[in-house]
């Protein structure tokens, strides 16, 4: 079929997409978590501080932090290549609104398994990894999910920044062929495919965490 032979260049550029979305992914998790966890300080100046990363980046566009960093960044010294400036916006991005999942998460949580922690003399530090992030843990899974789907249709603005993606590729073999039906059908069924697989994964978690926490497995 003729419109196979735009395949090679378009898995050429889902490589890359996928690679933005993974390492994207990872950095949003940490910053994600970090935030989360230091909005539900006892500590006011690390509320403070994941206070302004989570309005900051939830407050103002994703392409625009994503210019920011490519465009203006250089002018402070700071010299970085369109593919790190491409995974540590979307990154940031993500885990503005992950933090907000980890802390809505942790609160969640019903104030006796604190309590029943605090009887056993457990340290703060303690109870929280042991008994209240595994219980919010089931609770941050699917949100998460959703977020990991946003960030993977938010990596078609590094195309912008000459990052040749999934999108950078289809743009440019439309601008050669004028194939538009086929080219963009193939590449939604790219985007399509590489989400399915992400919600497949988070599901699988979901249970797992699930059936972990009803064992106690979780420590």
């Amino acid at each position: 079929m003729e419109i196979l032979r735009f395949l090679p260049p378009l898995l050429a550029g889902a490589w890359v997409t996928v690679q933005l979305t993974a390492l994207a992914i990872v950095l949003g998790l940490f910053m994600g978590f970090a935030a989360g966890l230091m909005r539900v300080s006892e500590s006011w100046p690390a509320r403070a501080i994941a206070a302004v990363y989570v309005e900051v980046f939830r407050g103002t566009s994703a392409l625009v932090q994503l210019f920011w960093m490519f465009f203006v960044l250089p002018h402070f010294g700071i010299h970085l290549d369109p593919f790190t400036v491409g995974w540590l916006a979307l990154g940031l991005n993500i885990g503005s609104y992950g933090g907000e999942v980890v802390r809505g998460a942790i609160l969640a949580v019903p104030k006796g398994q604190y309590e029943a922690a605090t009887s056993l003399n457990m340290p703060k530090w303690l109870a929280m990894r042991r008994v209240i992030v595994p219980q919010a843990l089931v609770n941050m899974i699917p949100p998460w999910g959703n977020l990991f789907i946003e960030l993977l249709k938010a990596t078609s603005l590094v195309s912008l920044i000459t990052i040749s993606d999934l999108t950078f590729q289809a743009k440019q073999l439309n601008d050669r062929t004028f194939q538009t039906i086929e080219i963009f059908t193939l590449v939604l069924a790219i985007y399509l495919l590489i989400a399915l697989v992400i919600t497949a994964v988070m599901r699988l978690l979901e249970r797992r965490a699930g059936r972990g926490l009803a064992r106690g497995g979780v420590r």
